[in-house]
């Protein structure tokens, strides 16, 4: 099982979309400074998790959704509206 995962700077409201295949120790790396595009944001929350089959579907999605980049799209997405 792989994931595609948005997070959310609690300290600043700025997301961050990304993919994997081990989520608790992606998780692990964005709250302990181990990520350097997250680093200075801690801490976060996951705010909107997918599910895939494979690491190739997990990253489509990840790419696809960066490519809105629109911040109204992302919430309307985590809200589930979209």
């Amino acid at each position: 099982m792989c994931f595609c995962y948005i997070l959310k700077s609690t300290r600043t409201g700025r997301y961050y979309i990304g993919s994997t295949d081990d989520l608790i120790r992606r998780y692990w790396q964005h709250q302990n400074g181990r990520n350097s595009s997250t680093k200075a944001y801690i801490p976060w929350i996951c705010v909107h998790l997918e599910v895939f089959p494979n690491r190739q579907a997990a990253g489509h999605r990840e790419r696809q959704i960066k490519k809105w980049k629109s911040k109204v799209a992302i919430e309307k997405l985590i809200e589930g509206t979209s």
